[in-house]
Formats: structure tokens, C-alpha cells, sequence
């Protein structure tokens, strides 16, 4: 998994996902996410606020270090939030 490659542990992107089955949770991440844009996703000071907010939604701690490896995982993925094939690849990799 190429998360893994960034120090994310699966132990901790499956309790995440785990966290989203539920449907309230996976409703206000996606308000979260709603209004998010592919500029948004390459300023790594949004995608910081935007980690540390859905982390708190999620109530799942996170130390500088794993927060610091999610923000290099989402920019260097280079995301689309408006792009079907973005979405997919990321999909893929964390069904």
C-alpha cells in the first residue's frame, strides 16, 4: 500500500476505516470535505487544519509525526476532489 510508504500504519487506517462505517461520522467528513478544492489539497497548511479536524471528528488522536505523514500522503497524491479517476485510485487503496 502506498500509504505505507509515508509511515501510516494499516492499524491505524483501519480503525479509520472502521470509524466511517458509521453514518453520521461518514456524514460530517464528508461536510468536511464538501467545499474542498484540488488547490486546497496542495496547501499544506489547509490540509493540515483539514487532517486535524476530521481527526477530531473521528476522535482519533494523532501526534505530530502521524499527523505530519498524512500531510505528505495527501499532497503528494496530488488530488482532484473533481475528478472521477482521482477518486477511484484512492478508493482502490483503501477498500
Amino acid at each position: 500500500m502506498s500509504y505505507q510508504k509515508y509511515g501510516i500504519r494499516p492499524e491505524f487506517v483501519e480503525r479509520v476505516k472502521a470509524k466511517m462505517k458509521n453514518s453520521a461520522t461518514k456524514e460530517k467528513v464528508k461536510d468536511q470535505l464538501s467545499q474542498v478544492t484540488k488547490y486546497d489539497l496542495r496547501d499544506r497548511a489547509k490540509v493540515r487544519k483539514l487532517v486535524r479536524s476530521i481527526a477530531k471528528t473521528l476522535n482519533e488522536p494523532l501526534t505530530e509525526t502521524q499527523e505530519e505523514q498524512i500531510v505528505a500522503f495527501v499532497l503528494a497524491q496530488k488530488i482532484d476532489p473533481n475528478n472521477t479517476l482521482h477518486l477511484l485510485k484512492l478508493w482502490s487503496m483503501f477498500r
